[in-house]
């Protein structure tokens, strides 16, 4: 019998780049709600997924430490832990400190140690910086300068639970039933170019920025390069970290709104803006021209999300797949429609996104599903 696998690969390649999964829901009304129906959904496309990355991002889950920053920390010795927390002691106020709460898992082996840390700037110690950008430089400084130790989450009021398993493995080795938030992003990895290891899991986080992704990005050194010009480092060993960067140097530092964003990051060919509006042109050839280096090459869809939105883009041609639904208040974002369905049959509205239209769910604005919808019919008819 002829060896299926082998028909039209001539390279006799069994690397999967189509797979992996990721889900989003939120309530922007602000409402929070558990993340069961977020993992039954994300566990609805298993398949997608082979056990080597899975993890969850939540916002609105410390309310009675909001104003604090909470970093959650992995750690691989005693002496990181030690180191680490010196650190945190004279660079910051330490307001809270416990080990993450976990649970015995049959699939989960040789985890590192969590920890989760609530601190406060210390003024004194910003030399006139904001404190954002004083926290991107401690994460950056224990995450490059200290042996064992990694920080995986470093937000207010949101942190990222993640590691090597699926994604409902994960969920239950976390004990997320725990949890409430108003807004909660789902992933199932399938690595292709990089290790499956605990802080390579989905999703990749600075401050309250997180990013899921199904994809390939293969504009990664160029990316990596520019952004480490700006004092991003790229620690994580994969291509998706580059983006969480991107995110928060584009609409934090450089102040971009996000639909701008989007035509930075998956830009329109140079075919479509010669035949945009003179005005138009200006726009994308300037951003094209600054921002260049942050094109992502490759196939991608991704969920952003940061404390009120969450966003869903994928790449210019969408070449990975992106589902959205709505149901009243609540927005959906999924790799299948099916996940979606599964937890809320009765959808208001579904739809797939044109690629590189960015679709926002905020807590500033209601959602507008039928102009979207309006919008994705028009420019398939052309």
């Amino acid at each position: 019998m002829r060896d299926l696998r082998k028909i039209n690969n001539f390279y006799h390649d069994d690397k999967v780049i189509d797979a992996c999964s990721i889900f989003g829901m939120m309530d922007t009304l602000g409402n929070r709600f558990s993340g069961e129906p977020v993992v039954e959904a994300i566990a609805n496309m298993h398949v997608r997924g082979n056990g080597l990355g899975g993890g969850f991002a939540i916002y609105g889950l410390y309310p009675e430490y909001a104003h604090y920053y909470a970093f959650h920390i992995m750690y691989v010795s005693k002496q990181g832990q030690a180191e680490v927390e010196s650190f945190l002691k004279q660079r910051f106020h330490l307001i809270d400190a416990e080990e993450v709460p976990v649970r015995p898992v049959p699939a989960i082996v040789n985890p590192p140690l969590v920890w989760r840390y609530f601190l406060e700037v210390k003024r004194e110690e910003t030399s006139g910086q904001s404190e954002d950008d004083y926290v991107v430089h401690r994460v950056m400084e224990i995450n490059t300068g200290i042996n064992d130790a990694f920080v995986f989450s470093s937000g207010k009021n949101m942190a990222v639970f993640k590691g090597v398993g699926y994604p409902e493995e994960i969920a239950e080795y976390f004990c997320l039933e725990q949890y409430e938030g108003y807004l909660w992003t789902a992933h199932g990895r399938f690595p292709t170019n990089t290790p499956g290891w605990w802080g390579g899991a989905h999703p990749f986080n600075i401050l309250d920025w997180t990013v899921v992704h199904n994809g390939e990005i293969s504009s990664y050194g160029i990316n990596r390069r520019y952004l480490e010009q700006f004092g991003y480092n790229c620690t994580m060993q994969t291509d998706t970290e580059v983006i969480a960067y991107a995110v928060d140097l584009l609409v934090r530092r450089h102040g971009l709104p996000i639909e701008i964003v989007a035509k930075v990051l998956a830009p329109p060919f140079w075919s479509s803006i010669e035949r945009s509006p003179p005005e138009e042109q200006g726009l994308f050839r300037t951003l094209r021209q600054v921002y260049g280096s942050l094109l992502l090459n490759g196939p991608f869809t991704v969920i952003i999300a940061h404390q009120g939105e969450m966003i869903g883009l994928t790449d210019r041609i969408r070449l990975r797949p992106l589902t959205v639904g709505t149901k009243e208040s609540v927005l959906y974002l999924s790799s299948e429609e099916s996940a979606i369905r599964l937890v809320c049959p009765d959808l208001d509205n579904a739809w797939i996104p044109m690629g590189g239209q960015p679709i926002v769910g905020s807590l500033k604005k209601p959602l507008e599903p039928e102009k979207a919808i309006m919008v994705d019919e028009a420019a398939k008819a052309g």
